[in-house]
């Protein structure tokens, strides 16, 4: 879970200091003793709520976090019309963050806490519950595993590039390609009314999306022994898909 601070805490005023120093002038401006004056605070006491320089920035990642899933949360939409454009939005939403805010993120990804691994899945249970709805309108191409995996490489791919690449080299067309790339090699150009008639790969995937977490006429060896089966069926590559 990731930690909240009261706006006027110390602790809260050392981790923002720390993200504005990390963000205008890169990893490197993150003393302790230039966050601490930063804050308006002594060196100590940054050793007293963090541990070390270490803490800190896993306070950092875990701040840049919880800003990041209030961004997600906010978008999200259990219902969505449209759930190839939610998955664009979805898309855009982790890239123009990356993108805008390249330390924060580095930091994040670096990150190894409690704290920030449980953001981190929270994030992506957001992600797998987009593919699964994917998955149930019949619009899934490749199954539920592959699709999310999909996902996440072609945005931080899509984010490690750009800033890898000179300023004044770097093309908007790039972002827009990737992301579309990633739409067409995941989803269907239209979904599967009849699951059947595209072979048992796409009913595997839609019967998988459509079950609950808990089937109550089923034991719960039958239930793990129905999901195998369905993964198994889902990931089949010898199915050709439409």
């Amino acid at each position: 879970m990731v930690t909240r601070d009261s706006a006027d805490s110390p602790r809260r005023r050392i981790i923002e200091a720390a993200v504005k120093l990390l963000e205008n002038s890169g990893p490197d401006a993150v003393s302790t003793r230039a966050v601490a004056a930063a804050a308006g605070m002594q060196p100590p006491a940054i050793y007293r709520l963090f541990g070390d320089k270490a803490g800190l920035l896993e306070a950092v990642a875990e701040h840049g976090y919880a800003q990041f899933l209030e961004r997600k949360y906010a978008q999200l939409d259990p219902a969505p019309q449209d759930p190839v454009e939610e998955l664009r939005r979805g898309w855009n939403m982790v890239v123009e963050f990356g993108v805008s805010r390249p330390e924060l993120f580095a930091v994040m990804n670096r990150a190894t806490g409690r704290g920030s691994d449980a953001a981190h899945r929270a994030g992506l249970e957001i992600l797998h519950g987009r593919v699964r709805r994917l998955a149930a309108g019949g619009w899934l191409r490749v199954d539920e595993e592959l699709a999310a995996q999909i996902i996440q490489a072609t945005g931080q791919g899509a984010v490690t590039t750009w800033h890898s690449t000179p300023a004044n080299r770097r093309n908007p067309a790039l972002l827009t390609v990737l992301r579309e790339s990633m739409v067409a090699a995941v989803t269907r150009a239209q979904p599967v009314v009849l699951a059947a008639e595209s072979g048992p790969a796409a009913a595997a995937r839609a019967l998988r999306a459509a079950l609950p977490d808990s089937v109550d006429i089923l034991s719960h060896a039958e239930q793990s022994m129905l999901r195998e089966w369905l993964t198994r069926l889902a990931a089949d590559r010898g199915t050709p898909h439409a």
